[in-house]
């Protein structure tokens, strides 16, 4: 008679079982562990089920809402680090938790980054949303910690952390410690986060209000040879302006070989670009603060000349508020310490100052190592793909625009777009890695129609989407809504496009030309003008999506949006806003800005 003593099954399944022999059960249990196994991968299941303490024990749930993927890789580090200290667990991205569960949490640590002007990232809007409309709930017995991610670079610094660690608060939940916000090098800052966190929590599992378990199963990540980490040298096949020459925006459409590296990608992901900062941009830094280039210093834990520091590893574009007030320090200026003293001074200056411009205007005397403590890691540019593996195999294409602008007469230039664009020659190589993005997804069912917005290079995705929808045949309608200044000079892919028209893969479209007329019309007025069309679709069951510039254009086209909602829809404002939440919820609104 095998012993069921301490198996906490109901008693039916326990009289089940009496007969079974010790091999017969060991055969079962891993049988439903599999099964258990199968259905939801980010499940944590204890190895020893204590039913009477657990089942009444405060649950932790981890949230991440990330853009590029290091809030997501924070939060599963966090993840992996509490179950291993004894404390159950469990990660959801954001895309894929429901929003009003939060009202049934225990304890929610989130992990959140920031994006455009201050906003959550997308997969992050919706809880947002829920968490500052009117339908917002009580939240008196949660518990919470939030770990915001950000770029001191830009003047909203960790605001959507900000945003959601004063709101839960606002709603009654209490704070297990105060939220920390961490800059681009963040490892070290989420390191020590981790820590605290994990000894506040194991603490109160010894007081048996929190889940506790002896070991647990790990969700499974699968690894790629090629990571951000350790990028493949893809050769530039292509590298081409569709852009008028006489007009001032530089459109690049850039091909890469990602032959023999194994790596995919799905239409709606994006491709990481390392580069190496401007030869030119680097003397300038030498000889504004008399330094010869040579200079040993240290960079991470790496000993390299100054000039291969400020060629490979810094970052020497973006100026940050950390840098404007180490270096208003150093450079013992009044005018520039004014400035740093004045969080709106300082927001004002990196806007519109690289960081050159601001050692050339306010010079100073540094050394090699004190000008590297200044300056930050070089971080990789993401770029939305523009085309389907399923149409292109091997290769993978880029619409990229180069940024070009003057200070003091002086020519200036973004240091990735430039470096893809003027330094790179076709058959060198590139190093990429594929950044996936899992919030800006074709439907899966090719029935369903789909309305893509954009303007600019937010078109990019929106080529890559036609692609695939024929080469799978596709039946679902697809309308395009672009906007850029000039018919002329600015239709990118216009080819392209008027073939799709002629396949049948492009159905409908919509113009917006901002310079063409005395009159600026852009891509949300043509959404207003076409509002009864906008509803029939959604009403459809239209797929809805925004690619471009997140401070201005992404803002314009949700307000166009909730406009045609609340007119065609007869909604008020607050029920339009539910209505499109709910677009997001169901991924029918999904939006890639930047």
């Amino acid at each position: 008679m095998t012993n069921t003593t301490n198996i906490p099954l109901s008693p039916d399944l326990e009289h089940l079982i009496q007969g079974l022999d010790n091999i017969q059960l060991a055969w079962l249990s891993g049988y439903a562990w599999a099964k258990a196994k199968g259905r939801n991968s980010d499940f944590t299941v204890p190895a020893q089920h204590q039913v009477s303490k657990i089942a009444k024990a405060l649950q932790v749930t981890v949230l991440s809402a990330s853009q590029t993927g290091n809030a997501k890789s924070v939060a599963n580090k966090l993840t992996e680090t509490l179950n291993t200290a004894g404390v159950t667990a469990v990660h959801h991205s954001l895309s894929n938790y429901k929003a009003k569960n939060i009202s049934d949490e225990d304890i929610v640590i989130l992990v959140t980054s920031t994006q455009g002007d201050g906003e959550p990232p997308e997969e992050g809007v919706v809880l947002y949303k829920f968490l500052n409309g009117k339908k917002a709930p009580k939240l008196d017995r949660l518990q919470f910690a939030v770990l915001g991610l950000g770029d001191s670079s830009y003047p909203n610094f960790c605001q959507a952390g900000k945003d959601f660690d004063s709101q839960l608060a606002k709603l009654g939940a209490s704070r297990l410690l105060d939220r920390t916000d961490a800059d681009l090098e963040f490892q070290t800052t989420a390191d020590s986060w981790i820590e605290h966190i994990t000894a506040v929590l194991k603490e109160k599992s010894t007081q048996k209000s929190v889940a506790i378990t002896s070991s647990t199963q790990k969700t499974a990540v699968v690894s790629s040879k090629f990571t951000k980490e350790n990028p493949f040298p893809a050769a530039l096949l292509t590298n081409q302006r569709i852009t008028d020459s006489t007009t001032q925006k530089d459109v690049r459409h850039l091909e890469l070989d990602l032959s023999g590296s194994g790596l995919t990608y799905q239409v709606g992901d994006a491709l990481g670009i390392w580069f190496d900062n401007n030869p030119e941009l680097v003397q300038a830094f030498l000889d504004a603060l008399g330094l010869n280039g040579e200079e040993e210093v240290t960079v991470g834990n790496q000993k390299v000349n100054l000039r291969s520091a400020l060629f490979s590893h810094l970052e020497l574009t973006k100026a940050s508020q950390p840098f404007v007030k180490s270096y208003a320090e150093l450079a013992n200026n009044a005018e520039l310490s004014e400035i740093a003293e004045d969080t709106d001074k300082v927001a004002r200056l990196i806007a519109t100052t690289l960081i050159i411009d601001i050692i050339e205007q306010y010079p100073a005397t540094l050394t090699a190592e004190q000008l590297v403590s200044l300056l930050r890691p070089l971080t990789p540019r993401l770029y939305s793909i523009s085309s389907s593996q399923s149409e292109v195999g091997d290769e993978v294409h880029l619409s990229v625009g180069v940024v070009r602008s003057e200070h003091n007469g002086k020519a200036r230039s973004g240091a990735a777009s430039s470096y893809l664009a003027d330094r790179v020659e076709e058959e060198d190589t590139v190093r990429v890695f594929v950044e996936h993005n899992d919030n800006f997804r074709l439907p899966q069912d090719n029935n369903k129609p789909i309305i893509m917005i954009g303007s600019g290079t937010g078109i990019a995705p929106y080529r890559a989407f036609v692609q695939q929808r024929a080469a799978e045949e596709a039946s679902g309608q697809n309308w395009l809504i672009f906007g850029n200044q000039h018919f002329t000079k600015d239709f990118l892919y216009q080819t392209e496009w008027q073939q799709f028209k002629k396949d049948g893969y492009l159905h409908k479209y919509s113009f917006a030309w901002s310079r063409d007329q005395e009159e600026k019309i852009y891509v949300q007025d043509k959404i207003r003008e076409n509002a009864e069309a906008i509803w029939a679709w959604l009403q459809d069951g239209a797929y809805v999506y925004v690619c471009g510039d997140a401070t201005r254009m992404a803002k314009d086209v949700e307000q166009a949006l909730l406009d045609v909602i609340e007119q065609q829809g007869k909604f008020s404002r607050d029920d339009a806003e539910e209505y499109l939440n709910e677009l997001a919820e169901e991924k029918r609104y999904q939006r890639d800005i930047y």
